[in-house]
């Protein structure tokens, strides 16, 4: 018998590759589904060509001679001696500090947002009109022809005015991974404002995630008008929000 031959120097270094090979790293775990609840009055997704036209129709300017909000009732109102005439939902101010305040509706602290809006307004700078005591948000569009049945809420952009004085363009928007996050965090709250961790790469106070959430009263006025008037706690001496959302 011959003796047994020698490993090739191919060999030798098809077997030191294969010993150090690094394995190859396990999948990323799934985000973990929103536990968040459909609304009782869920609306159909919207087809890709009304998206497509959306996002044209951001492009253009909308032209309105003023601001034009209805008028508000006198004094605060209670939530506890509210009229009957509206709904109540949730509504949650949140955004980071130098960033875009957005404004995100439910039926309930509970449910998916029926409605997220980005208003035309930086997170700091409505802290401190709120600071002031009352905030009158204006969100203007044209109005439609008769024909279109597009209602008010479903519009893809707003003129907004802060306190009368006109700031830019609120969009609305499909809620986004991170709205939900936030909406997750906070679905045992019902009213309340605070700071969450946020995943800004900024760090300091200025990439923390703040928000303000609160019972609105939704009054709808007509199908070209509606309102959301924050409601405070009796006796409570906060601030006095109110949105009105306005087809001119």
């Amino acid at each position: 018998m011959g003796e047994p031959k020698s490993p090739s120097q191919d060999q030798l270094h098809q077997t030191a590759s294969s010993s150090s090979r690094v394995p190859p790293l396990p999948p990323p775990l799934p985000s973990q589904p929103s536990s968040l609840l459909q609304p009782s009055q869920n609306r159909k997704s919207r087809s890709k060509v009304l998206r497509v036209f959306r996002s044209v129709f951001r492009s253009f300017p909308i032209i309105t001679p003023a601001c034009r909000m209805p008028s508000l009732p006198m004094g605060r109102m209670d939530s506890s001696k509210t009229a009957s005439s509206g709904t109540r939902v949730s509504g949650t101010l949140f955004g980071y500090r130098k960033g875009r305040v957005s404004l995100s509706i439910q039926e309930t602290p509970r449910c998916l947002p029926s409605l997220v809006v980005e208003l035309a307004m930086q997170t700091n700078v409505l802290q401190k009109e709120m600071g002031s005591g009352m905030v009158r948000i204006a969100l203007e569009c044209e109005k439609r022809a008769d024909k279109d049945k597009t209602s008010l809420l479903d519009e893809p952009m707003w003129t907004m005015y802060c306190n009368g004085k006109k700031s830019g363009y609120a969009v609305k928007r499909e809620a986004a991974e991170e709205d939900l996050s936030v909406m997750e965090l906070l679905k045992a709250v019902t009213m309340g404002a605070a700071v969450l961790p946020g995943k800004s790469e900024v760090e300091g106070p200025d990439g923390e995630m703040v928000y303000m959430r609160a019972l609105f009263e939704r009054i709808v006025g007509s199908k070209d008008s509606e309102t959301l008037y924050m409601l405070s706690p009796e006796g409570n001496n906060g601030p006095e929000l109110s949105i009105f959302f306005v087809r001119i």
